[in-house]
């Protein structure tokens, strides 16, 4: 039988009982995670306010977004496959610490050079925690329960990505006067401190299966790609596109490297950065990859648009805009915690039923924008966009169980970063994208902004609808028996059926 689809033989962590007081290491995980991917959203609404008592350029003021994103998203492989090396609780404790200290730092910046510093750190130890949150889910967590636990964690991941906007003008609006915009970084130090106390209380000390050397070539490698595709992408705004277009290119080119780099220390029993096998070999795991990745560009891309109509079409309130597409969060929040539970018995099936619900909602949402008069518009939409936030429930979590359901929990780290950095990456090209598209069709429509949010809100369903033949195709060829299974038996058999 091959070890590596075997899954959790080779595994020193997977034998014995689960952790006994796993939920309470969960519950610590899962606010750090909240609260690193908010984050990402957050600040957006503060831009305007700092840049006025900063007395910073536009283009300073860019680098507080998009230092963070791209911190975020070099950091994620590289720091999962440190946690799969040297002990998941220890670099989650370091990297928790780290973000509270950055945190704090960027609340008190004098200048816009301390504050965007300060992201950029902000985004590395966000980085650092990120993968070792599904990482310890696959390391404490067992059968039906790890369905569970996914699902609270696919849960975090959604709810944060929609609420970002409605929690930074909540924030603004309880902090009044010009410097109200630090608090959107104060706030993570209390909460950050309480979870760094109670992290060191709940997290067993499972060590890592064995030392192993980091890649450092393949970190190098990964990393200029990465960052080669994203630039153009966070800089889009500005001009990014059109001045660093040819750094697409030469990301391509960079990554097709990476992988043959990785396939070759693989084949001389090195230890690479993300082992190839975790594509071509484990079940399930690259499909749920690219789903992910192609869902994002369409979710990400989304609430900037809204933001954009709400704001400057409507004349919202930041916190009035963010209470506008908050049916999107509770919905997503209420499936995601019941998606856990069905996904052993449902499997891929559940994520083609719940892309089905996310392209109808927002698909109604985008008729409801565009045909109905703008003074009602909030109201109607809100059944519209509950329904989206069930579908996407059924997407984000489930589809995290499956991907990484089969992964060896050795590599657990490493396998977690690369979904999130397909994750980050498909949000980058979505929020570029898609306000790209808003403000192409605002200008030449002489500033229609129904049918602005409209053209724009429907081309991030394309990408959603790629995911979701991506997600069929995947149904079609998985056997229902296979989700029936404990999870410790369905690699065994898939290997079998592969390897004969």
């Amino acid at each position: 039988m091959d070890t590596w689809a075997g899954g959790h033989d080779g595994d020193p962590e997977w034998q014995g009982e689960p952790a006994p007081r796993r939920w309470n290491a969960l519950w610590v995980t899962l606010v750090t995670g909240f609260m690193s991917l908010l984050d990402v959203t957050i600040v957006a609404v503060a831009l305007p306010s700092l840049q006025r008592d900063l007395g910073a350029s536009p283009a300073a003021v860019q680098w507080v977004v998009s230092g963070y994103a791209l911190a975020f998203a070099l950091t994620l492989v590289p720091a999962g496959r440190l946690g799969d090396a040297m002990g998941r609780r220890r670099i989650f404790l370091w990297s928790l610490g780290g973000f509270v200290l950055c945190s704090a730092a960027a609340g008190a910046a004098p200048t816009i050079t301390w504050l965007v510093a300060a992201r950029i750190l902000q985004g590395v130890f966000a980085g650092c925690l990120a993968p070792q949150n599904s990482a310890l889910i696959q390391q404490l967590f067992r059968g039906a329960e790890r369905g569970r636990a996914f699902g609270l964690f696919g849960g975090t991941v959604g709810v944060s990505s929609a609420i970002g906007p409605v929690t930074g003008g909540l924030i603004l609006a309880l902090a009044h006067g010009s410097q109200g915009w630090r608090w959107i970084f104060y706030v993570n130090v209390p909460i950050g401190a309480i979870a760094l106390l109670l992290g060191l209380h709940y997290l067993p000390r499972l060590g890592p299966g064995r030392r192993e050397r980091l890649d450092l070539p393949g970190v190098a490698l990964l990393g200029a790609g990465v960052l080669s595709l994203m630039l153009p992408l966070v800089f889009a705004e500005s001009g990014g596109l059109g001045r660093l277009w040819w750094l697409f290119p030469v990301g391509v080119a960079l990554l097709a490297v990476f992988a043959r780099w990785e396939r070759r220390v693989a084949g001389h029993e090195g230890h690479p950065l993300l082992d190839p096998r975790l594509v071509t070999d484990t079940f399930g795991y690259a499909p749920g990859a690219l789903l992910a990745a192609l869902y994002f560009v369409g979710f990400s891309g989304v609430w900037l648009v809204f933001a954009l109509f709400y704001q400057n079409g409507l004349g919202y309130s930041p916190l009035l805009s963010g209470l506008a597409v908050t049916p999107f969060a509770i919905g997503s929040a209420t499936a995601a915690v019941v998606a856990g539970r069905l996904v052993e018995r449902l499997g891929r099936l559940l994520t083609v039923c719940g892309l089905v619900a996310v392209v109808a909602g927002l698909g109604g949402t985008a008729l409801i924008l565009r045909l109905v008069p703008t003074g009602s518009v909030a109201w109607i939409t809100v059944p519209a966009l509950f329904l989206g936030g069930l579908g996407s429930g059924c997407v984000i979590s489930p589809n995290i169980t499956m991907t990484l359901r089969d992964v060896p929990v050795r590599m657990a780290g490493a396998a977690g970063g690369a979904l999130q950095t397909g994750q980050r990456l498909g949000g980058a090209v979505g929020t570029a994208a898609l306000p790209g598209l808003f403000y192409l069709v605002l200008g030449r429509s002489g500033h229609d902004y129904r049918l602005a949010v409209a053209i724009a809100v429907a081309s991030g369903l394309v990408a959603m609808l790629g995911a979701l033949a991506i997600a069929v195709l995947d149904w079609r060829r998985d056997s229902p028996d296979d989700w029936r299974r404990r999870p410790s038996e369905v690699p065994h058999s898939r290997a079998h059926a592969r390897h004969g």
